[in-house]
């Protein structure tokens, strides 16, 4: 099997940023972006996804996190497809309902090639640790569009903001892991039109 893995590097007036991912890997991760929370939850998505990622990020958080939170997920999310290249033999579709402590989470993904993306979830505190909650969606707006993944993430339960945010990274790394995994009985690509 060939390696499935990739980096990309994207540097605007607002941030610069470099990804390298394998989706391959074993769950090790070399993270900075300057922002604690962000570090820990990208983290938390490679240990459970099974990923080898490296995410070098130097953004203009002195004005906020958002464009370096946004602009990181654009990253990942262009190295998720290209390491993917031509998606034979992946099983396309993941989900996962997982559990943290008191709250559950659901998260699903479609490797179509057709960006969509949906989420449900409620943030009572402004921001955790460094981190503003506004950004969870931006985040995974940004890397569902990149990929071109359709993306649905929902809190089913839950009170703790952090448990919420962390459960759902871990669970849309579970969900993609199972996408993206390979099936021996998919010899071609997973879709009737023989393209995804």
């Amino acid at each position: 099997m060939e390696k499935r893995s990739a980096t990309v590097e994207r540097k605007t007036q607002e941030t610069n940023i470099k990804v390298s991912i394998n989706l391959d890997g074993s769950g090790v991760s070399n993270i900075s972006t300057g922002i604690g929370f962000f570090d820990h939850m990208l983290q938390g998505f490679a240990k459970h996804g099974f990923y080898d990622i490296d995410v070098t990020v130097s953004g203009d958080i002195e004005v906020d996190g958002h464009h370096t939170v946004e602009d990181t997920g654009i990253v990942l999310g262009q190295a998720i497809a290209k390491a993917l290249g031509d998606k034979k033999g992946i099983k396309r579709y993941g989900s996962m309902i997982l559990p943290m402590d008191e709250t559950l989470v659901l998260s699903a993904v479609d490797l179509c090639g057709r960006p969509y993306f949906s989420m449900d979830a409620e943030f009572e505190a402004p921001m955790v640790g460094g981190f503003d909650t506004q950004l969870v969606r931006e985040f995974f707006y940004a890397v569902s569009y990149s990929a071109a993944m359709n993306l649905h993430l929902k809190v089913l339960s839950g009170l703790n903001d952090h448990h919420k945010i962390e459960a759902l990274f871990k669970a849309f790394a579970k969900a993609l892991d199972e996408a993206t995994t390979i099936d021996p009985r998919i010899t071609d690509v997973l879709s009737t039109k023989g393209a995804l």
